[in-house]
């Protein structure tokens, strides 16, 4: 049938639930949909069926689809490992890593792997839903763009422009981004949605028609803060910023430090299911709270710079203070190498070759090598069933994995102390199934809920669906879809 993009007036505006919620709620109308974004930036991925991986949103959007994600999803994704450098994966392969002036020189030949992943998936589906990345308003970044009004332009995509109220300033967001993009790429631009709305949206009545009437762009509808969105998973560090937390004092406490480079920092999501766990993120000038029963140290993107990140926040003094009281400690993936006496990168793969000390609680060495190991996982960990999938670069050695995690198919992972109460693997997903978060929150003294938080998901994006449903005439975009050209 056709293909549709959503661009945002700026970054963090809620395109990536908006598209998740209108891949659910055309699935719910038995449309076969399939999401795309052309260039991804976050840290927060996942493996795909095909073997690569792709940015965490594009894989929640597929389960919105009621589909397995693959990485044409998400052809283009950096994940940022210092402030000038990214790592480049291309179609779910790590292809090097660039700055930010030779990544705009890359672009060119990386928009053909672009528009080959977009006919691939539009040949599989009735409706292909593209997400931009930041906003076609970075006119800056015009000349080499291939997340926004590059790719729009180039495989002749009809765009809706999304903007965040919630923030506000929205009207001259929208009428702002018509008055300095290029003529032509706002005649790409065929209408606008008003997202995060609180209140009454009657009272915005007049600023949604002036909207209309500055811009000539039509409105497709206004969308009411979803509280359901809280129960989705986050895409990027963005949310941590937003959302920090603080003990309430009245369940038990389970923290985690935020470290610079924090990547797949999703996996603790499931514990926000549990009404007996207060689940702390602990930002930078902040001591973990002396009263959490487990700390967990997540991924990385770069697991020797946030190490030394951890050292000179003093995290390191109020782990080993916690570990001496008798605390749990759990590492998972880059966690889990800080966890060990030492983390060697000969080859420089997170800067100049060097070899640093751990925290020394795992008697386990770390060597980071070249090849990244991509794999989905299901087993057994601790006696429970377990699935989730493994992203990581270096091999974890020691006397502790004589006493591993988990169990996956003939092969073992992860380590724990003597004691039991320092453990690390390289399982994402470790607390999605609800058989598994018992069994940690048991060694904490907490009950578990029984849920599953795929099935939490799932429910969300329904809710969000039916709520779309009502306030944005998907008819008329089914329709706008189609005014995409078949081929490019």
């Amino acid at each position: 049938m056709g293909a549709l993009m959503l661009q945002g007036t700026g970054s963090d505006v809620g395109k990536s639930v908006l598209v998740a919620g209108l891949c659910r709620a055309l699935a719910n109308r038995g449309l076969k949909v399939l999401p795309f974004k052309p260039q991804n930036m976050s840290n927060n991925a996942a493996v795909t069926a095909d073997g690569g991986e792709i940015g965490r949103a594009q894989a929640l959007q597929a389960l919105a689809c009621r589909v397995e994600p693959v990485v044409d999803m998400n052809p283009v994704l950096l994940k940022p490992q210092g402030d000038r450098s990214s790592q480049l994966v291309v179609h779910g392969k790590v292809r090097g890593t660039l700055s930010g002036g030779n990544y705009r020189a890359a672009k060119a030949a990386l928009l053909q792997d672009v528009l080959a992943s977009y006919q691939r998936l539009r040949a599989r589906c009735d409706i292909l839903l593209v997400e931009g990345a930041g906003s076609p308003a970075e006119i800056n970044l015009r000349a080499s763009d291939i997340a926004n009004m590059g790719f729009a332009r180039a495989a002749s995509v009809p765009v809706l422009l999304v903007g965040d109220i919630d923030r506000g300033g929205v009207i001259a967001a929208i009428v702002g981004t018509r008055a300095v993009i290029d003529p032509e790429d706002a005649e790409m631009i065929r209408g606008f949605l008003i997202n995060k709305f609180r209140g009454d949206p009657a009272l915005f009545e007049d600023g949604y028609r002036e909207i209309e009437h500055r811009s000539g762009w039509r409105g497709f509808g206004i969308v009411p803060w979803l509280a359901a969105t809280a129960r989705l998973p986050s895409e990027d560090a963005v949310a941590l910023e937003h959302g920090l937390s603080q003990a309430s004092g009245k369940r038990v406490v389970v923290a985690c430090p935020v470290l610079p480079r924090i990547s797949n920092f999703d996996d603790l999501d499931p514990l926000k299911l549990e009404p007996g766990i207060d689940l702390v993120m602990v930002p930078p000038g902040r001591p973990i709270p002396a009263e959490a029963r487990l700390i967990i140290l997540a991924g990385s993107k770069a697991t020797i710079a946030d190490l030394a990140a951890l050292r000179s926040e003093g995290w390191d003094i109020d782990i080993l203070a916690h570990h001496r009281r008798g605390g749990q400690i759990l590492g998972l993936c880059g966690g889990y190498q800080m966890l060990g006496r030492t983390i060697a990168d000969p080859h420089g793969l997170e800067g100049s070759p060097a070899t640093v000390s751990g925290l020394a609680l795992l008697d386990v060495d770390t060597v980071l090598t070249p090849g990244k190991h991509l794999e989905r996982v299901r087993g057994e960990m601790l006696g429970a069933p377990v699935e989730g999938y493994e992203m990581h670069m270096g091999e974890t050695t020691g006397p502790d994995t004589a006493r591993p995690l988990g169990r996956f198919a003939g092969r073992i992972d992860g380590a724990a102390s003597v004691d039991g109460r320092v453990a690390g693997c390289y399982l994402h997903g470790l607390f999605t199934r609800a058989e598994q978060r018992a069994v940690w929150l048991h060694r904490i003294g907490v009950d578990g809920s029984g849920r599953d938080y795929d099935a939490s998901v799932s429910d969300a994006l329904d809710e969000i669906a039916a709520s779309l449903e009502q306030v944005v005439d998907v008819d008329g975009l089914i329709a706008l879809s189609r005014e995409a050209k078949s081929d490019t």
